[in-house]
């Protein structure tokens, strides 16, 4: 059993959203958003990392959150049973994401501008068991509603505290009034 308490292994987890948050090329229309997408199989095993994502790091004007599920879904057979070692043969990315925790610097979107699908609907899609959010979305270009819309279905929104300012901070890089 882990000496790490349960918060610290979240905030773990949050701070390399913030590393994958701060890959992101900053932009003044858009904000800098990092993600882990983490399982756990079994009570007693620890978490694992299936996939990181930020902010435009795939084509297309995508978002982190989006990026992370994709790159989970895109793990090969051999990728998926390196990572998973314990799970049984048979196992899909599909079956594994509705065990995962989403990391995410910023409350997920509800919509988008771009008219892309938002990645709260993505969340909800994949099933994903909780969403640890770091910062609340600002109503710089949108009225987000993300969080609602995950408890909503059903997926367990959990905020962390602590790193509020900082998830806000990196997530406005490139904007006029860099907070």
């Amino acid at each position: 059993m882990s000496t790490t308490s349960t918060s610290d292994v979240h905030l773990h987890f949050l701070r390399l959203a913030l590393d994958e948050a701060r890959k992101c090329e900053p932009t003044p229309t858009a904000f800098c958003v990092g993600c882990v997408l983490t399982a756990t199989l079994t009570d007693s095993s620890e978490p694992i990392i299936l996939a990181r994502g930020y902010s435009r790091e795939l084509p297309g004007n995508t978002h982190a959150e989006a990026n992370a599920l994709t790159k989970a879904r895109n793990l090969s057979k051999g990728e998926m049973r390196e990572l998973l070692s314990s799970a049984p043969e048979d196992v899909t990315i599909e079956d594994v994401l509705q065990h995962a925790d989403v990391y995410t610097t910023m409350e997920p979107c509800s919509v988008r501008t771009s008219g892309l699908a938002p990645c709260a609907d993505a969340l909800i899609a994949a099933k994903a068991r909780r969403c640890f959010i770091g910062v609340g979305e600002p109503d710089d270009f949108v009225q987000c509603e993300g969080a609602r819309k995950l408890a909503d279905a059903g997926i367990e929104v959990i905020w962390i505290k602590g790193l509020e300012h900082e998830c806000l901070a990196v997530a406005r890089r490139g904007h006029q009034s860099d907070a």
